[in-house]
């Protein structure tokens, strides 16, 4: 309701944050499609030096719900080679934490 109303897509939240980033920690796979679609940058960097991406790897569990997150941040635009704020890229944060199944769509 909030995109057909003119929301700013690009505004940000105390973590400096899009709501794509949240959206994909929590493993939201629908918040996470409507705002790719809706034109989110599926690369904004937070304060913390993390992408959506980061977030979904990080703070997610590797399950299949964090997968299908990934997947679509990927096929939206997302973009692997990004390190988050320490140098690890999405890949290595994957492969650090056994999820071979998110290493395999990063390897895609």
């Amino acid at each position: 309701m909030t995109l057909e109303h003119g929301a700013d897509l690009r505004s940000t939240n105390r973590y400096g944050g899009t709501a794509l980033i949240p959206a994909s920690e929590r493993g939201l796979l629908s918040i996470v499609e409507i705002l790719l679609e809706a034109g989110v940058d599926p690369n904004h960097v937070n304060n913390l030096g993390w992408t959506a991406l980061h977030e979904a790897i990080v703070l997610g569990d590797g399950s299949e719900k964090y997968v299908r997150v990934v997947r679509a941040l990927i096929g939206g635009g997302a973009d692997v080679t990004i390190p988050d704020g320490d140098g690890v890229l999405p890949r290595d944060l994957a492969s650090q934490r056994g999820y071979d199944a998110i290493v395999a769509e990063i390897d895609r």
